[in-house]
């Protein structure tokens, strides 16, 4: 299964349902929307599609649900995740009206995870593993942080390690060079279907280029393959999406993320 449309039917079928929020808090209904709650404050609004809701529809269903959160003071941000293939008609206009703002729209990247288990020659003195525990993981989300010139958060370090200890299937993988890590990222197996998703991916800048996320995507898709999942699927970045074209996966649609945020 090689063709974008049935990439995407299956991302479809199989992903935008209780497969998405693996972990939350808790979940609730409002029509077709599935509001979701996650530890850390995080909102986050999805759905398999909008049930051909027209354009005065969605005007009223964007406020409801963001009164949902208005309504848990804990909530401090709310994400609602927009689909390029999906019929919305007014959704843009309706979520900038009620106080949302897009951010970059990231490609939905989908390939066979046996074209991705490749051998790649790695630079010497680097290796490949995964990790579990509680430094190892601190330090992989402290490197994530820094290509991107963020301040360094254990937010994300804490939310890890709350999955990690679920045992649902996560995987933490990192490339280290001379004890510390240079490369990292998430493997999350999707319970009841043929996905698994690689998430989080990171390098430092020095050692872009030579081979490193392409070998510990590569251990990804292996270890995908031995827990029984024939696809792979992620949310790329316009920076990060040659690599994974490269790696094997396709574009079969867009996802843009709005975000709300408590004053």
């Amino acid at each position: 299964m090689t063709d974008p449309t049935r990439f995407l039917a299956a991302y479809d079928d199989q992903l935008r349902a209780d497969a998405e929020t693996p972990g939350a808090d808790s979940v609730e209904r409002l029509g077709p929307l599935r509001l979701v709650t996650f530890a850390g404050s995080r909102g986050f609004i999805t759905y398999r599609d909008l049930g051909g809701a027209d354009e005065q529809a969605i005007g009223a269903l964007v406020p409801q649900a963001l009164e949902h959160y208005r309504a848990e003071p804990a909530v401090t941000r709310v994400e609602w995740k927009t689909r390029g293939h999906d019929h919305a008609p007014g959704l843009h206009d309706a979520l900038i009206a009620a106080g949302f703002k897009p951010d970059e729209p990231e490609s939905i990247m989908i390939g066979e995870a046996r074209a991705l288990a490749v051998d790649v020659d790695l630079p010497e003195g680097v290796t490949i593993r995964t990790v579990t525990q509680e430094p190892d993981v601190r330090a992989m989300c402290s490197m994530a942080d820094e290509p991107f010139g963020d301040p360094v958060s254990g937010e994300m370090a804490d939310a890890l390690l709350r999955r990690l200890s679920r045992h649902d299937g996560l995987e933490l993988w990192v490339a280290e060079a001379q004890g510390r890590v240079i490369s990292s990222g998430r493997l999350e197996p999707v319970a009841g279907t043929s996905f698994a998703g690689i998430w989080g991916g990171s390098t430092l800048v020095p050692w872009r280029g030579r081979g490193v996320y392409r070998a510990l995507t590569a251990a990804r898709a292996r270890s995908a393959l031995r827990m029984g999942k024939t696809l792979i699927h992620s949310d790329s970045t316009e920076f990060s999406r040659p690599i994974l074209e490269r790696s094997g996966l396709v574009k079969v649609s867009t996802t843009t993320p709005y975000e709300w945020r408590r004053e």
